[in-house]
């Protein structure tokens, strides 16, 4: 640069210092800047024009230079003019407000919350800042969505119990699910028997006519109730034809039946000599049973 003396006539005064009229000119184009507004850039003053054509920002939103006399409005070294920082999906204007940004879009706090907020998988409405989440197994809930499906009390801290898509508090779900006794109707807690795929309580699995408990016990049915040996026994079973006890045929006592009658094996015996006839041939004299043999004796002795 040439420095040449002011001596008269007019002259320029800016950036401090005095220049001839036709040397304060654009750093870019060489136009003259008297009198004209102009931009420092980096110690270079540039005319209005070629300063937003070299340097001003485009805006991200109509692709134009965001000009001097334009606010320029920026967010993660992206731009916008004043009028364009506008919401994506709504169009309304974003200046001084919150505003949210996904996938190179900007948005308005409710319509990024639509579009992008987690759900409440409860009434499927979104989280809002400081809203308190309840999380289960990948799950959330509003703390007020997150509630028993069957008396819709808030869990909280409470202990719960799930099943399918539902969360149940333990009363609710006891009274729901838990297996219940077939005869008094109450909750099982603890063990249990069951009999013809029907859940009971120990104590309440007992005989049908004495009453007495049946778990772990011999018993057997009738017309669907349950009875244990010694009832059955005296109320349905045959009797022997000579001891006159049950034949009750519990844990697999064999007995032999003949015509109307019937016998405990080891009751069917020859009436005379007592000798078992189980598996041989036998005479029946009026209610007697006899061997071949005494049948022969008593038949001689009564023809003598």
């Amino acid at each position: 640069m040439i420095l040449q003396l002011i001596f008269a006539g007019e002259y320029t005064k800016a950036m401090n210092k005095d220049w001839h009229s036709d040397h304060f000119s654009c750093w870019n184009c060489d136009c003259s800047l008297t009198g004209q507004r102009y931009i420092l850039r980096d110690d270079h003053p540039f005319c209005i024009k070629c300063y937003e054509e070299v340097f001003a920002n485009t805006c991200d939103e109509c692709a134009k230079p965001i000009g001097i006399d334009s606010k320029d409005l920026s967010y993660k070294e992206r731009h916008w003019h004043e009028g364009c920082f506008i919401c994506s999906e709504c169009k309304l204007s974003l200046v001084d407000k919150p505003f949210g940004s996904k996938n190179d879009h900007i948005f308005c706090s409710n319509c990024y919350d639509q579009a992008f907020a987690t759900r409440c998988d409860g009434c499927n409405e979104i989280f809002r800042a400081g809203m308190k989440k309840m999380e289960y197994k990948g799950r959330q809930w509003h703390e007020k969505c997150f509630c028993c499906a069957v008396c819709k009390v808030p869990i909280g801290t409470k202990s719960f119990i799930p099943k399918n898509d539902d969360v149940f508090c333990a009363n609710c779900y006891e009274e729901k699910f838990a297996t219940r006794c077939s005869k008094c109707k109450k909750v099982i807690t603890t063990g249990g028997v069951t009999y013809k795929n029907e859940p009971w309580h120990r104590e309440c699995f007992c005989c049908t006519a004495c009453n007495s408990s049946l778990a772990g016990q011999r018993f057997t049915s009738k017309d669907e109730k349950p009875y244990c040996a010694n009832c059955y026994g005296e109320m349905f079973a045959k009797r022997c034809s000579a001891c006159v006890k049950p034949i009750t045929g519990i844990g697999g006592a064999k007995f032999i039946s003949f015509e109307d009658r019937s016998w405990h094996n080891d009751c069917f015996t020859c009436a005379q000599c007592t000798t078992s006839l189980v598996g041989k041939g036998f005479i029946t004299d009026s209610a007697d049973i006899l061997c071949p043999e005494c049948a022969k004796a008593r038949l001689m002795a009564a023809n003598s």
